[in-house]
């Protein structure tokens, strides 16, 4: 006698963003070259990815700390969105702009199987560096 069975096909509907493999999954790199070339979520992410997100995240704060820093010593902000936040709530734009940062990172963590989004992570390394360091340079030779 053969059994006939009438079973949902998991594969049929997307996975959800969040469920139980979001902290406690398995796969950690896409597997066909098909998926590989589109793109991709996973349920763990390589070391490589959290050292380029510790980084930003550093950076970002090194980059608050410094523009106070310049705005104290009669300095000013040159870009326009950071300005005007720091207008409207004063010293405490770094709280908003961490807060932004982070959220944007999250964002592009969980996207990071995306050729594009990979290397964007260099390209905002590079860009972060470049302010802090040319924020240094501007505190030393004033």
């Amino acid at each position: 006698m053969t059994e006939r069975r009438a079973l949902l096909d998991r594969r049929k509907k997307p996975a959800p963003l969040l469920s139980r493999f979001t902290f406690f999954g398995r796969r950690e790199t896409l597997r066909r070259k098909g998926d590989q070339a589109k793109g991709g979520y996973v349920d763990r992410y390589s070391a490589t990815l959290f050292f380029f997100l510790v980084l930003i995240l550093g950076l970002n704060v090194l980059d608050s700390l410094f523009t106070l820093m310049v705005l104290d010593l009669q300095g000013w902000e040159l870009n326009p969105v950071v300005r005007s936040v720091i207008e409207l709530h004063g010293y405490e734009f770094w709280i908003w702009k961490f807060f932004f940062v982070s959220a944007c990172l999250i964002l592009l963590c969980l996207h990071s199987k995306v050729r594009r989004v990979k290397t964007s992570f260099v390209f905002i390394s590079l860009i972060y560096l470049s302010t802090v360091f040319y924020q240094i340079y501007m505190l030393i030779y004033r």
